[in-house]
């Protein structure tokens, strides 16, 4: 059956009902009206925001979440290239994402045409593809396209560049067109296992090993093998220590999680050096999971389990890579160990133990810290009491620099899966806010929190006007330190007491602010007075910020909790 003079834009609507897509963030342009108005006539849901970056972002969280692909759109020039930030973060983090950029009419293309720039060639880096529409009647077999690039191997960001004309023309398309496979609509559909005798030598290097330990990275969740390798872990006693986006790949709260590891860690780099065998799983070993490339120790014998070969030996040679799925090579190595399963867990009893009784003398050592009574509030009383307050089932979404690594190191999960979501693959700041309206449309009714830095949210604060539209309920926590926190703190441990430049904040108080838009405000300057204060979020309405007063001194602003030095040599990065 053919459908008679459908634009472009409203075959491109069509194409995303067809894969039953969630929310899309964006703001329109003259390019995409047609796009616009095809949705509003199919009821799809798509929700103004007041800057790019903040729609992806929010698509960016929501993909994360749900394994969905996120969308956003935006209109020529400023509009796509305000995207370049966030594509990265998708990019780097590996988030299936599809973004519907307007372009220029072609008739008129390089005639200085009204915001007009050569954004292709700005975001191809940026993304995992970028496909260019130069017919109407090829928008559904492009958009089919864009998800399964997006969602096929290591997810990814798309763009799809549509020009004005294109999006503007009309076609007379065949219904069946529009039909598109499941396969195509979220992470994990196609899958790939690692070649079978790798997995046997593997495991024969597991089943002698004294010492093996796990390091599970975000490609953990983006495979959804947090169960999977819970149960791996439980079955022989391994250990399992994480990097920032794979916090949750176990609970926290199990007897055989490490913590961090890496720059923040707390028992896992010792345990680390200890390990005759380190089987890391989803992880691309990057920089701040290797404490600058020096975690692991040279030498140490690693099996590398991941779905992107590019990243074997990038920082760190493997003795044996594992090319594939991170859930399907868990499944494997499980059935290969499987005979011996028994044994390998009874002779790691005494090893495993160790972990939990490290870790409770490693919370004895800092208890005074994460309990401090410290006025302004100390950022590790402030990561305790989040912790407290946070259902299993809830989420942090974290922002990136200063409040990712402090809620890296001492917040914890109680239960497998992605209940920790920062954004890790780009570190920007800005995420909180657009990030916990992201969750907390992928997750109605479970409570979300989001950890930002007054820096991180003055960039995003119009979007509080985005989340009472969308009459979103979460908490989002300020840490108000008055300053660019991160920067301060590392000019003092470089530099000395004092010697501060373009690091310090106007004194605000968020709290009115948020009440100022329409939104739900609450100041803490007390530490006591945390815990009352997330409870109370949690029953409010609307989006809350929860403004919290924490030290000015710059020597507490880094993250960490122990009495380890620093020891600063010129051209290290110490934090």
């Amino acid at each position: 059956m053919s459908i008679t003079n459908i634009t472009g834009g409203e075959a491109i609507a069509r194409m995303l009902q067809a894969f039953d897509s969630g929310p899309i963030f964006g703001m329109g342009g003259f390019q995409l009206l047609p796009f616009y108005d095809g949705g509003r006539r199919l009821g799809l849901p798509h929700y103004l925001i007041n800057d790019e970056r903040a729609g992806i972002f929010a698509a960016d969280a929501y993909a994360k979440v749900t394994g969905k692909v996120g969308l956003v759109d935006a209109t020529l020039g400023p509009g796509a290239a305000n995207l370049v930030t966030g594509l990265v973060e998708a990019l780097n983090a590996g988030t299936p994402v599809v973004a519907i950029i307007g372009d220029s009419n072609r008739d008129h293309s390089w005639k200085n045409m009204t915001q007009e720039s050569r954004q292709i060639e700005i975001l191809r880096p940026a993304c995992k593809e970028l496909i260019r529409v130069e017919a109407v009647h090829r928008i559904p077999e492009l958009l089919r396209r864009a998800f399964a690039i997006a969602t096929r191997g290591r997810p990814g960001p798309v763009v799809v560049d549509v020009p004005e004309d294109v999006c503007h023309g009309t076609f007379d398309f065949d219904e069946a067109v529009f039909v598109v496979s499941p396969t195509e609509a979220r992470v994990g559909a196609l899958r790939c296992r690692p070649d079978a005798g790798d997995v046997q030598k593997a495991a024969e290097w597991i089943a002698l090993a004294e010492r093996p330990m796990i390091l599970a990275g975000g490609g953990v969740h983006i495979s959804g093998a947090a169960e999977a390798l819970s149960r791996f872990a439980q079955t022989l006693n391994i250990p399992v220590a994480h990097t920032m986006t794979g916090k949750g790949a176990i609970a926290c709260s199990s007897p055989l999680n490490a913590g961090l590891f890496g720059r923040y860690d707390r028992i896992a780099n010792k345990l680390i050096d200890e390990s005759d065998l380190l089987l890391v799983l989803g992880c691309k070993l990057g920089e701040i999971a290797t404490k600058r490339f020096t975690v692991p120790a040279r030498g140490k014998r690693i099996v590398h389990l991941g779905i992107l070969p590019e990243e074997f030996g990038r920082t760190m040679e493997p003795a044996l890579p594992l090319w594939g799925d991170a859930r399907l090579g868990i499944e494997d190595l499980s059935s290969a160990l499987a005979a011996q399963a028994a044994s390998i867990n009874s002779r790691l009893v005494a090893y495993a133990s160790e972990i939990p009784a490290r870790m409770e003398r490693w919370r004895a050592e800092v208890s005074s810290r994460l309990h401090s009574d410290e006025v302004p509030v100390s950022m590790a009383r402030l990561m305790t009491e989040i912790h407290r307050a946070l259902p299993a089932d809830g989420y942090l979404v974290v922002d990136g620099g200063f409040a990712a690594h402090w809620s890296g190191g001492l917040f914890d999960t109680k239960q497998p899966g992605r209940g920790f979501v920062p954004d890790r693959g780009f570190a920007s700041i800005g995420y909180g806010l657009p990030g916990a309206i992201g969750v907390a449309m992928a997750a109605p009714g479970k409570t979300v929190f989001a950890l930002t830095g007054d820096g991180g949210f003055n960039m995003m604060l119009g979007e509080l006007e985005t989340a009472r539209r969308l009459d979103l309920d979460f908490a989002i926590v300020i840490v108000n330190n008055a300053a660019s926190g991160y920067v301060k703190a590392l000019q003092h441990l470089v530099y000395g007491p004092g010697a501060y430049q373009a690091s310090d904040l106007a004194e605000t108080n968020y709290a009115e602010a948020a009440k100022a838009q329409g939104c739900n405000g609450i100041r803490v300057t007390q530490p006591d007075d945390l815990s009352a204060a997330f409870e109370r979020a949690k029953t409010l309405r609307g989006p809350t910020v929860i403004d919290v007063v924490v030290t000015r001194d710059p020597a507490k602003m880094l993250p960490g909790v122990d009495n380890r030095a620093v020891q600063v040599k010129k051209g290290d990065r110490v934090a």
